[in-house]
């Protein structure tokens, strides 16, 4: 397969607006790599610059260590698979699929040998006669990886390929397409929105805002090491809670002050709040972090505002009067709306953040930079 580099990678359109800052992203042979990030990141203008759709403003961008900027996407030797799948309507599934190789003059017998092989794989056999139109959205996807899979590319790009399917049809593709990268063993490039395919599909995960890359690194580096608050609110589901807190000292203890109640902090929060006395910091701690307690007296006090039942847990949404904050509990726990309860936090997972960088001050994150 391949490696793929971009080094400095900026995308200007002619209006001056500026979608992709200084991009720099390194995937290894064989990786899964997923761009994330909410819509209008950068995300799919960078998937776009790695195909040859869109061209590139500034930078170099290397497959196999080959700069291929202004070389045409028919010969960057890519495949991409498009959102909306971009089949042909009159033409039957068969004909899609080997569409691609035709146009490149490829024999017959070795269009039908790709083809019957891609068909293998995404166990579509049974369809390679019908038209799209007599597909499900999950079949008109698994064509769309089919064309992709018979080019034998040295690289697959997927934009938003499951943004179509409902739910229980993307767990269910976001399942195969991981197997599939698995049994090809190829270099994938996936973009996306939803950080839970993210989480669960990618060997490396590149997040993006506004044209800039936040952080790149495997999914529990990201999730356990945010580099700052955007990262740690965009990454897990339910998100982290965020608390404005104020710092303050009494008798050689230091204290995050909400308003309603009064944290002690302690072992790293301690240490790094102490450089912020009498002044506001973010005090951050995912729903899994929160233990629900009676009694606790250095705890998050608050009042029930929806409880939501899903079964093998509780999400429970609770106000402290100046924040809302999701908590996840078992499921054996009783709690009504109007409930007032105590939240233990726990403070070796919870992060301080900056109020003006918005960096994670609590979170040794050096080392998983890349």
């Amino acid at each position: 397969m391949a490696t793929v580099e971009l080094k400095d990678i900026n995308k200007v359109y002619d209006n001056g607006f500026h979608a992709v800052k200084d991009a720099n992203i390194s995937i290894k042979d064989k990786e899964f790599v997923v761009l994330v990030g909410p819509s209008g990141c950068g995300k799919t203008t960078t998937l776009r610059m790695v195909a040859g759709l869109e061209d590139i403003s500034g930078g170099d961008l290397m497959i196999d260590d080959k700069k291929v900027n202004d070389i045409p996407p028919k010969d960057r030797d890519i495949a991409m698979v498009f959102q909306n799948y971009a089949l042909y309507p009159h033409m039957t599934v068969y004909d899609n699929m080997a569409f691609g190789l035709k146009i490149r003059k490829f024999e017959k017998s070795a269009i039908e040998e790709r083809v019957q092989e891609a068909a293998r794989i995404l166990d579509i056999e049974s369809l390679l006669e019908r038209k799209p139109k007599q597909l499900s959205g999950g079949q008109r996807q698994r064509v769309a990886v089919g064309r992709a899979i018979v080019r034998h590319p040295k690289v697959f790009l997927f934009d938003e390929p499951l943004s179509n399917l409902d739910a229980k049809l993307r767990v269910q593709m976001r399942a195969e397409i991981s197997s599939l990268h698995s049994r090809l063993q190829a270099t994938m490039i996936y973009v996306t929105h939803d950080q839970v395919e993210a989480m669960t599909m990618g060997d490396k995960i590149v997040v993006m805002k506004d044209g800039i890359i936040q952080q790149i690194g495997d999914p529990l580096t990201l999730y356990n090491y945010p580099i700052n608050r955007f990262v740690a609110g965009f990454i897990g589901s339910p998100p982290m809670n965020f608390l404005s807190i104020t710092i303050t000292e009494e008798g050689g203890k230091i204290f995050g002050d909400e308003g309603s109640f009064k944290l002690e902090l302690s072992g790293k929060l301690a240490e790094t709040a102490k450089g912020y006395i009498g002044k506001e910091m973010i005090f951050g701690v995912r729903p899994e972090d929160l233990e629900l307690n009676t009694s606790a007296q250095n705890a998050i006090k608050a009042k029930v505002e929806v409880v939501e039942p899903l079964g093998a847990e509780i999400h429970v949404y609770v106000g402290t009067g100046k924040h809302q904050l999701i908590a996840r509990v078992p499921p054996t726990s009783h709690l009504d709306v109007g409930d007032d309860v105590v939240f233990i936090p726990d403070q070796e997972r919870s992060i301080l953040f900056d109020v003006e960088t918005e960096k994670a001050l609590t979170v040794e994150v050096e080392q998983f930079q890349n």
